[in-house]
């Protein structure tokens, strides 16, 4: 066994022919990858991403190396496995080849030789050809939805398969030829050399065959090398780094804008983009994964999260060049037209929304001197695709290699916000109650106090120092001016009583977060309420707020820490979990309002998805008495969005309507309650059950409703005074 080894390069004669192509393949792929690439990313604005390499390299074993989010989707994911790993291994063969060969370190030898380079390397390229024979009935056979499929695609799946095919025909030739003693750690060249010497080939005729294969299957390798920055395959490059520079902020944080600083409000044009947004397209696998998740593209809205990416880099691709030329011209980026005036012109080009009416104290200046409209918007992205987002996030969750849609799509909204003043009515109404009133709920006649009055809860104002207080409960626009959730925040209010919380509120004082406005895209707005809300919480010393809307615990948590907000945020979820795991609450014993009762839990986007927030409220919901809990089909990290996030709770619906598509999965479970964590969830999925009235009744409830209805109050002397059944609120811990 220790003499176990093989001629490198045996019949194929001087092998300096193979170092040219090998040097003209690399030659012409860095001409494509640089010209083709790198420099159109640089288009873009400068981006720091190279922070905690730690984690970044961690996130590399897992989704580039492990493939995790690849296989989510099974059986993408074991064909992608197979044939990625299968060729990572065939590679690692060819470099063993070369440093034995090329360096003269002797390691194609003995054991090694055998275990690896003969017997893997079969394994593994049958692997790899099984792996490309799934792909290819996949897109042929299959055919999902989600995938495009062209000539090229066909092209490489069989380029690959002819490659990974004339490496074992190689094998075989030279075993029958050479008659080597160590075939039998060559399974597939083995049975590919008894073949030869079934046909009655000579020697000859194999030798023959095994050159002019060997010289076709380098030309064809080569090739396919040289090829692939103008092919798909070239996320096999940029899929592998975009992860390692994915981002590394909160989920739920978006990246502010420098109103200040910046030329243009949003993104208009190309240049608007940073280098990672510009490296994102050539990241793109073409998957459609993100397309298949996505609620607005499942319900026909114009939105596909798969064809923003490819129609920015279409538009890329083509107005690209251009943009360096005036670039090294030294004429302003964008100036007269910015990108050009054509575009890709995608999935999305058409008509815009028009121009909708100004917002007082809304727009900036308007588009700065010189430039013209945007390129981008309406005419490679149509404005009424931006406004399909509803910033769920599910497509982000489901790409493999980490593209941020939604964050590009937010910067396009920032731009026609801001800067033109042209969004929707809806919106615009949302948002001048923002400006005036605090709040986005138009026509509300209800205070933030009211919803309080007769419970006995303090305002901070009373209180005066956070120190005296457990947790300031942040009740939220909703739950003050939506008569549907005032109730909401009252049982929650009740539910603290009872475990004996002190709790405050900021009452008149409190303010919208700003969730809406920043997720519209009026960065500007967000910015002045989120700086009031800090400084008025700040001036109390407070440093631990619960709140049960999951955009304000997404918003207080991971927004206001960029302009100076450090709080310790606590969704209502996780705080009435904790009070029951610590016997704080009690609950009946099944005799009431919730007993023999079946439930499925909804997951609120900004709550699931944002925060990862998925078994707190489960667990609540199953220490219910008498209550048994079952899952939608869409549950968890790939739950279904109700249709209320990105500014579209204010948004008149057209066509199929993302809450009744969420509401009729959630009745198709049997359930009789429908359990949600979010004030906006609730309102979306009692419209979308409403809708299917006559069906049979199905009740929509919050958390804190369920919990409430089925505690006891405290008994008498276990705390305080003034709490709405009499329980006191003091209270530790909490």
């Amino acid at each position: 066994m220790a003499a176990a080894t093989r001629e490198v390069y045996w019949n194929v004669g001087p092998v300096w022919p193979m170092y040219l192509m090998f040097a003209a393949a690399l030659a012409v792929f860095g001409h494509g990858f640089y010209h083709r690439h790198y420099k159109l990313w640089r288009l873009g604005r400068a981006e720091r991403r190279g922070a905690s390499p730690r984690e970044r390299l961690r996130g590399l074993a897992l989704y580039a190396l492990a493939q995790l989010r690849v296989l989510r989707d099974r059986y993408s994911g074991v064909f992608h496995l197979l044939f990625s790993w299968g060729i990572a291994v065939l590679t690692v063969g060819t470099l063993v080849v070369m440093v034995h060969q090329d360096f003269g370190i002797p390691v194609m030898r003995g054991r090694f030789y055998l275990y690896f380079q003969s017997l893997t390397l079969d394994i593994f390229g049958l692997l790899a050809m099984a792996g490309v024979a799934m792909a290819a009935a996949k897109r042929y056979l299959i055919r999902p939805d989600r995938l495009n499929t062209n000539a090229m695609d066909g092209l490489a799946l069989g380029a690959l398969f002819v490659i990974l095919a004339q490496g074992f025909a190689l094998e075989g030739l030279r075993i029958a030829a050479t008659g080597d003693p160590w075939a039998a750690w060559s399974p597939i060249g083995s049975a590919i050399a008894a073949g030869v010497k079934a046909l009655g080939w000579s020697v000859e005729t194999a030798r023959a065959w095994h050159a002019a294969l060997w010289w076709s299957h380098a030309a064809l390798a080569f090739a396919a090398i040289a090829a692939l920055p103008w092919t798909k395959a070239f996320h096999l490059v940029t899929g592998p780094a975009n992860i390692y520079f994915r981002s590394l902020e909160p989920k739920g944080a978006l990246r502010p804008l420098d109103l200040e600083a910046s030329e243009t409000l949003g993104a208009a044009r190309l240049t608007d983009f940073s280098v990672k947004d510009l490296f994102d397209l050539s990241a793109c696998m073409e998957c459609g994964r993100c397309q298949q998740a996505c609620p607005a593209y499942n319900t026909g809205k114009p939105l596909s999260p798969k064809m923003v990416i490819l129609d920015l880099r279409g538009h890329l691709r083509e107005a690209g060049p251009g943009l360096l030329a005036a670039r090294r011209r030294g004429g302003a980026a964008g100036a007269g037209g910015g990108d050009g005036a054509g575009g890709s012109a995608g999935a999305h080009a058409g008509a815009g929304t028009g121009g909708a009416a100004g917002v007082g104290g809304v727009a900036g200046a308007g588009p700065q001197a010189g430039e013209g409209p945007s390129p981008l918007i309406g005419q490679v992205i149509a404005e009424e695709t931006l406004w399909s987002c509803t910033t769920c996030r599910a497509c982000m969750t489901e790409c493999p290699v980490f593209i941020e849609h939604v964050p590009k799509i937010i910067d396009l909204r920032r731009y026609l916000v801001m800067e033109r003043s042209d969004f929707p009515p809806g919106m615009q109404e949302a948002m001048r109650g923002l400006e005036a009133r605090g709040h986005p709920f138009r026509g509300a006649t209800a205070s933030r106090s009211d919803w309080y009055r007769d419970l006995g809860v303090p305002e901070m104002a009373e209180v005066g120092d956070a120190r005296e207080i457990d947790v300031l409960h942040w009740a939220g626009c909703a739950a003050a001016f939506d008569e549907r959730n005032q109730r909401v925040a009252r049982a929650f209010a009740r539910v603290m009583q009872r475990a004996g919380v002190r709790f405050a509120v900021l009452g008149p004082e409190e303010n919208c977060t700003g969730d809406p406005a920043r997720r519209i895209g009026h960065e500007y707005l967000f910015q002045v309420l989120a700086r009031q809300n800090i400084a008025t919480l700040q001036g109390y010393g407070v440093t631990r707020i619960v709140t049960a809307c999951p955009h304000c615990f997404n918003t207080l948590k991971n927004e206001y820490p960029r302009f100076g907000g450090e709080f310790e945020v606590i969704h209502h979820s996780r705080f009435i979990a904790r009070l029951l795991a610590e016997g704080r609450l009690r609950l009946s014993d099944g005799a009431g309002a919730g007993a023999a009762r079946r439930l499925t839990y909804h997951d609120p986007c900004y709550l699931g998805r944002y925060n990862d927030t998925y078994d707190e409220p489960r667990a609540v919901l199953d220490r219910l008495p008498g209550s048994e809990r079952v899952e939608m089909t869409r549950s968890r990290d790939r739950g279904f969005c109700c249709g209320g996030g990105g500014g579209r709770a204010w948004l008149e619906e057209t066509g199929a309507r993302i809450n009744h598509a969420r509401a009729g999965e959630a009745v198709g479970t049997g359930a009789d309650t429908i359990a949600a964590a979010c004030p906006f969830c609730l309102m979306m999925l009692e419209d979308g059950v409403k809708a299917r009235q006559g069906e049979r009744e199905v009740s929509v409830r919050d958390l804190a409703e369920l919990v409430e209805e089925t505690t006891r109050p405290r008994e008498a002397g276990k705390g305080g005074g003034g709490g709405a059944d009499g329980e006191g609120g003091g209270g530790g811990g909490h």
